[in-house]
């Protein structure tokens, strides 16, 4: 007997009893539908959080100042500035693992069109600034380093603020907004961003030179640099080495003795994003392993039912050996039989699998990472399933003797 007319009883026998025959299935289903939905969602979460922590900048870490300290009270790293303009060239010039280092020096302020008015956080920076945020043009130019040199005062928008006071669509390039009263060019609109992690509007600001900054926004504090350091480590290895490097050197440049808290920190953004995603798969991991055990279960399901095939179809068994079926034939049968079940479990589950993973995406609006292996491995894992399950009431039907068989009722 053929593989094809051993396939097409098996079928038929399946479809005597389509109930039951769905019943059977119905674990492995549930199981290679849930591992496939937890699994993309569980994807899902990681790239939002790769793409979220790929917006602050690459390979990125933020450098804070110290923190004051008054009647045994501490106010927090960035109270104190301790940092200074030579410490930001020193990161540059003598920390090889630095790429790009930029201040940032923030103040929040109403910043007016002709006909608009929008109060936004003011960034005095560098051109770098936007090397390490990653942060392309969308029209217009950044501001250069003469522009820093020299003090002009240009401005690049955020898309936010582009929105606000000139209305959606609009390019303002080459017109003028004032920023407490004082009139900037606007040469360059930045391209649009999203939310950070923490729910804010990266779009929702403005950028002008520090030198500007310091001159026309918020007066300076001499040598000292009243904000933070942004800095772009060469690599995504890298920065573990480059914070170790910039707290050695800045503790050197700040005479700081052994045994002495650093009056500065240093943030590596990059750690903080491979502890979330690390969080994230193992989290996608537990869920795929419970939804697995639905397949466990519906492995002894078909190894149930098959029991039961076996005992209702003992005469049937009994008569084929009669007619010279042999005992490697009747367990092909119902191997056959339990494999045919569970692989079309898989191939519903997968179906089912997938609607409900673009549901849940779009629910919680992450986006749909499907991974194609996983889907093989579900239905191939759903397939081994039947044939380990199926196996033992195989052997059940084919080491029937023929007499005892046909005598049966």
């Amino acid at each position: 007997m053929s593989l094809l007319q051993t396939l097409r009883v098996a079928v038929r026998a399946l479809l005597r009893n389509k109930m039951r025959s769905f019943l059977t299935t119905l674990g492995i289903i549930i199981g290679v539908a849930a591992v496939i939905a937890m699994v993309a969602i569980g994807e899902g979460a990681k790239k939002k959080v790769e793409d979220a922590f790929a917006s602050m900048g690459s390979n990125l870490l933020i450098i804070l100042p110290g923190s004051t300290t008054s009647g045994g009270a501490h106010g927090g790293f960035g109270s104190m500035p301790t940092l200074t303009w030579d410490d930001l060239k020193s990161i540059e010039k003598e920390v090889p693992s630095v790429r790009y280092a930029a201040p940032s020096l923030r103040s929040n302020a109403q910043v007016i069109s002709e006909d608009q008015n929008w109060t936004t956080s003011i960034t005095g920076t560098t051109p770098d600034y936007f090397q390490i945020r990653n942060w392309a043009i969308s029209s217009g130019a950044l501001f250069s380093d003469s522009d820093v040199e020299s003090g002009t005062k240009v401005v690049v928008l955020g898309q936010t603020v582009v929105d606000k006071l000139f209305g959606a669509g609009s390019d303002p390039v080459g017109q003028s907004v004032r920023i407490k009263n004082i009139p900037f060019q606007v040469i360059g609109v930045l391209a649009k961003k999203g939310q950070s992690p923490g729910g804010s509007d990266y779009d929702d600001a403005v950028f002008i030179p520090d030198s500007t900054f310091g001159a026309k926004i918020q007066g300076g504090l001499k040598n000292y640099l009243s904000g933070v350091i942004y800095v772009g480590a060469d690599s995504p290895e890298g920065t573990t080495r480059a914070l170790s490097e910039i707290t050695a050197l800045l503790r050197d440049r700040h005479h700081l003795q052994a045994g002495t808290e650093d009056d500065f920190s240093v943030l590596n953004l990059t750690e903080m994003a491979s502890a979330r995603e690390e969080g994230t798969r193992t989290l996608t991991t537990l869920l795929a392993s419970i939804a697995a055990v639905s397949l466990l279960v519906g492995g002894i399901g078909i190894m149930n039912i098959m029991l039961v095939s076996v005992t209702e179809r003992t005469r049937e068994i009994g008569l084929r050996m009669a007619v010279g079926a042999k005992p490697r034939n009747i367990l092909l049968q119902f191997l056959v039989e339990a494999l045919a079940l569970s692989t079309m479990g898989g191939l519903l589950g997968v179906g089912i699998g997938v609607v409900s993973a673009q549901q849940l995406a779009a629910k919680f609006g992450w986006p749909l990472q499907l991974r194609v292996d996983i889907i093989v491995i579900a239905v191939a894992f759903s397939a081994a399933v039947g044939v380990v399950f199926g196996l033992y009431p195989a052997r059940q039907a084919s080491r029937l003797d023929p007499i005892d068989a046909l005598r049966y009722e």
